[in-house]
């Protein structure tokens, strides 16, 4: 799960999809990153931790951290959560495969469209919206691969 900072929508992705594997008790490893680094080491943001309370998850111990080259090769699905994020991990790919592995993540949910999740940092209303948004994109990404 990749966004800019790894603060809001990509730490929210992470909670939900990880929440999604242990109800079904699959043997998946996930985790979040962002593109830029402004925010290494830093807990989400208060609002997607109030957030992904209010829907029973428990985020707050997530820490940002800087997308790596190594990750296209340790993952075998890297979800953007926007087209220039998309475009960020692109450029980190070395070839084809690594390239193959990096996809938007709402195309799950309506495919071809490459819309991005909206980024709720400037909008403090935007947090439940991301949230349904990345709830529904996960529940897709579980029936496409699990």
């Amino acid at each position: 799960m990749v966004c800019l900072g790894n603060i809001c929508r990509s730490p929210l992705a992470e909670g939900i999809l990880k929440n999604k594997i242990r109800e079904r008790e699959l043997d998946w490893t996930v985790d979040s990153a962002g593109t830029g680094f402004w925010h290494i080491g830093e807990p989400p943001d208060p609002r997607s931790v109030s957030t992904a309370r209010k829907y029973g998850l428990d985020i707050s111990q997530q820490r940002a951290r800087q997308i790596q080259a190594s990750d296209l090769e340790r993952y075998d699905l890297i979800l953007a959560m926007d087209s220039s994020n998309y475009q960020d991990i692109l450029r980190l790919a070395d070839n084809g495969q690594q390239k193959d592995k990096v996809e938007m993540i709402l195309n799950y949910v309506d495919p071809g469209s490459n819309r991005g999740v909206p980024d709720p940092y400037w909008n403090d209303d935007g947090f439940d919206q991301v949230y349904r948004m990345l709830e529904e994109a996960c529940e897709k990404v579980i029936e496409r691969h699990g």
